[in-house]
């Protein structure tokens, strides 16, 4: 039987695919919510850096996140399954509650990595689909699940100017999961 939080992060995974299948190459250029990149370096990021450091990360390791990205092929999509698929591999013959260091600093058990892949891949699917209009109908399952992981591990001191994570943007609380999901990472869900 599979762990619970692997299955999400397949879901997670397969979530990343199909949003990444449905950009054109004219919607390269466009801006994401998430201010640092357009929709082709958000892509290169996930594809070419998030994958490889994910699984350094799930065998326990610890990667080197500052690390430049690699070549974007073509058919992103195709790279991105090829990838996801190299990592589902690596997380399913892992001790998940094997103890590693955890990024905030102590330690945790490897599984709670997977849940910080999970939520970095569903803020990121989010991200693409809401910079192209995406006809993908986004997992709220990920959403809740990455919103209640974020929100134990997403400390203050990470927010701000010259921070990982922008400060949060208020949303009310009866809006959908993905929109409490972006607010809470510091994108405005009610801007394009």
């Amino acid at each position: 039987m599979v762990d619970p939080v692997l299955n999400l992060l397949e879901r997670a995974t397969n979530q990343t695919a199909a949003v990444i299948a449905t950009i054109g190459s004219e919607q390269a250029g466009l801006p994401t919510p998430c201010a640092d990149w357009d929709v082709e370096s958000l892509v290169r990021h996930l594809v070419t850096q998030d994958l490889p450091h994910f699984m350094v990360s799930a065998r326990g390791e610890t990667p080197d996140w500052t690390s430049s990205p690699g070549a974007l092929r073509t058919d992103w999509a195709q790279q991105f399954r090829e990838g996801a698929q190299l990592l589902l591999g690596v997380w399913a013959d892992a001790d998940l509650e094997r103890p590693v260091p955890m990024s905030g600093g102590g330690q945790g058990p490897l599984r709670l990595r997977a849940d910080q892949q999970i939520t970095e891949l569903t803020v990121h699917s989010w991200d693409l689909a809401r910079a192209t209009a995406a006809a993908v109908d986004l997992d709220s399952t990920l959403a809740e699940h990455a919103l209640a992981w974020s929100r134990r591990m997403l400390k203050p001191e990470f927010r701000g100017p010259d921070k990982a994570f922008d400060r949060e943007i208020p949303v009310p609380q009866d809006s959908s999961a993905y929109d409490r999901l972006a607010g809470w990472f510091g994108r405005d869900p009610a801007s394009k």
